[in-house]
């Protein structure tokens, strides 16, 4: 992200706009929004600032174009009016006259004039060792700030406000406080949030245009015909995940190898495995509210299959898919890393299932039954 980009996201979220509305208002994913507020702890960062008497980012344009130009040391420093030491030093420092670019010298000077200010409880040990015995004992900060009052409140050495202690738990990366008792605060949350942070009433987890279920045709909800799917994730650890698609009349899985959950990933896949799909499974496809298929639009472009959103909150609308994620489960427990199996993996166990009797099937298998269809 841009400086200017980033100032805009620390703006918004200072401003008690959640995650997900920064993601779309800067055009970043949600991820990546929380990975630079999990930098820094939620709390916004100060501004650099370079110190005073330092070359300025105009400066540095005028040095670049010198170089460009050809111009010796000696004549941009008259046209600067600097010294040509501090010329040569520039240069030589970010790289040289066929490096030197006028930006990422800024940025240099910007990281090279930094000077983190020890915190609080790092340069008082028994404060420290205080506040760290009380939230063993699982105390709020506030309560800590109370109690040192109270016990100590004469002593200057051993005030601290509660603010100074959130800042120590989410700032100094477990190097003042121990990861341990971070995760003791009673909110267990891992970045900080302003009183006036809220997701009350903002747009969230919204799929344009999504059709609900109750659009579907009959013969999908009454199971008359195949060819109407539920789909879901199943999702495994280290961030690994695939994709299920169930037809809710013969019960027929197929299971699909994802590297990533993102719409842009997830609806290509699913749009090539429908490509290799049995015709006969290809009328509707039913899935939840979860962003992963909000480029619907275009899945249904690809393959001309529409697709259903169940309501929110409503796993009992998708019992089909559901009910066959338990029982593939049996073969990728939580806990797996899903992204070791390769597709050929994932065709096998679909197999399996496939052609176990199933009691709702008139113990027949679901192979069986796609094959009895029409």
């Amino acid at each position: 992200m841009s400086d200017e980009m980033k100032a805009d996201l620390w703006r918004r979220w200072r401003a008690g706009e959640s995650i997900s509305v920064i993601s779309r208002q800067i055009g970043k994913p949600p991820g990546s929004v929380f990975t630079v507020l999990k930098h820094h702890g939620g709390i916004a960062p100060g501004s650099r600032k370079a110190r005073a008497g330092s070359l300025t980012m105009g400066e540095r344009e005028e040095i670049s174009r010198g170089l460009c130009a050809g111009e010796s040391y000696r004549t941009i420093a008259g046209l600067l009016g600097r010294a040509v030491s501090t010329i040569s030093r520039e240069v030589n420092n970010n790289g040289g006259r066929d490096v030197y670019r006028a930006i990422a010298a800024q940025e240099r000077a910007l990281d090279r004039a930094r000077r983190p200010k020890q915190c609080l409880l790092a340069s008082r040990p028994a404060l420290r060792q205080t506040v760290l015995s009380l939230l063993k004992e699982e105390w709020s900060p506030e309560q800590i700030v109370g109690h040192l009052r109270l016990t100590h409140g004469a002593d200057p050495a051993m005030r601290i406000s509660h603010e100074t202690i959130y800042r120590s738990v989410y700032t100094t990366r477990w190097k003042v406080i121990p990861r341990e008792l971070c995760k003791r605060l009673r909110t267990g949350r891992p970045i900080r949030k302003n009183k006036r942070h809220t997701v009350k009433g903002q747009w969230r987890s919204q799929i344009t245009d999504a059709r609900p279920i109750e659009e579907r045709p009959q013969a999908a909800e009454d199971r008359s015909e195949s060819g109407h799917l539920e789909g879901d994730l199943v999702i495994g650890s280290n961030n690994s995940q695939v994709a299920t698609l169930v037809d809710r009349k013969s019960r027929f899985l197929t299971v699909v190898k994802l590297a990533s959950r993102h719409t842009t990933v997830v609806v290509p896949a699913l749009a090539e495995t429908y490509e290799r799909m049995d015709p006969r499974l290809r009328s509707t496809l039913t899935w939840d509210r979860g962003m992963e298929l909000a480029a619907h639009k275009r899945f249904t472009a690809d393959t001309g299959v529409g697709v259903f959103f169940a309501a929110p909150r409503s796993p009992w609308q998708r019992g089909t898919n559901e009910n066959t994620n338990k029982l593939l489960r049996q073969h990728l427990p939580k806990g797996t890393n899903l992204s070791t199996f390769s597709q050929d993996d994932l065709d096998a166990i679909a197999t399996k299932l496939n052609n176990r009797p199933r009691k709702c099937l008139g113990f027949r298998t679901p192979a069986e039954s796609v094959a009895l269809t029409g």
